[in-house]
């Protein structure tokens, strides 16, 4: 069983929700960057959400955005991700890492999709969210993933209508995102009572766990929102922390209260 899955498992046993935290792989550099992922776990994430610095991240906001401009200014590379995951994986072979970012820096890489995916497995990712292939183009790296073991997670939106959710869940696993506003990360407030009929929908056309991210920036916020789900994803209001320059300690402590909240829901 994936460490995806078995978290899953034990959560619905004990009916408790999952806290997501996004956080952009070498913000601002590569030694703050690894204090910090090394330390969500103990402020209560359950799994981590790691970006892979891309100079056109077409569903990011200003916040992220910048994040990717300053992780990429550190040396942020698909490379550096997967050794800042290796680096991680000596202290902790538990906590779920799932990969998020876009296409271009994988096809792109010498060894594309095949050398990517084998290393990604050797460092200890557990999953993949790449936003900007959608179901048509599976057999470029949804396929391939799945095969060596990585759980790829799909993205579902307001938009994400009864004929178009069957091609989207297909070949998902590990848990379906579901993105509850129209637009960018951080844009928007996140509403539970509009959530909640989304998810039960997605939920039934998957089969799998639904986390809710974009517009959750309180832990007031995660905790309605893990109410109607399985769990919440925050970003932005983490990252802009870690933009501010804020002590990684403070930053964690931020991180704690988000996940208290989601745990409460």
């Amino acid at each position: 069983m994936s460490r995806i899955n078995a978290l899953f498992s034990r959560l619905a046993e004990a009916g408790g929700k999952a806290f997501v935290s996004y956080v952009m792989a070498f913000d601002p550099d590569r030694e703050t960057s690894l204090e910090i992922i090394r330390g969500l776990p103990g402020a209560g994430v359950d799994i981590i959400e790691l970006g892979m610095p891309f100079t056109d991240p077409m569903a990011d906001g200003p916040t992220i955005q910048a994040a990717g401009q300053r992780a990429l200014a550190a040396g942020g590379s698909v490379s550096g991700v997967l050794d800042l995951v290796r680096a991680f994986r000596e202290g902790d072979d538990s906590t779920p890492i799932v990969l998020m970012g876009y296409y271009n820096p994988i096809y792109a890489r010498q060894g594309g999709v095949d050398r990517f995916v084998a290393e990604a497995v050797e460092a200890g990712v557990d999953g993949l969210i790449v936003v900007d292939l959608p179901p048509e183009e599976d057999a470029e790296l949804c396929l391939p993933a799945r095969a060596a073991g990585l759980d790829f997670i799909r993205l579902a939106t307001p938009t994400t209508d009864d004929r178009r959710l069957p091609a989207v869940v297909r070949n998902t696993s590990g848990f379906v995102y579901y993105v509850s506003v129209t637009g960018i990360t951080g844009a928007q407030a996140a509403q539970a009572a509009e959530v909640a009929p989304e998810v039960a929908r997605i939920r039934a056309a998957a089969g799998l766990p639904v986390v809710v991210g974009f517009g959750i920036t309180t832990p007031q916020a995660a905790e309605a929102v893990a109410g109607v789900a399985d769990g919440a994803v925050v970003g932005s209001a983490i990252v802009a922390r870690i933009g501010a320059g804020r002590p990684v300690p403070e930053v964690l402590a931020f991180v704690r209260e988000l996940a208290d909240g989601a745990h409460r829901g």
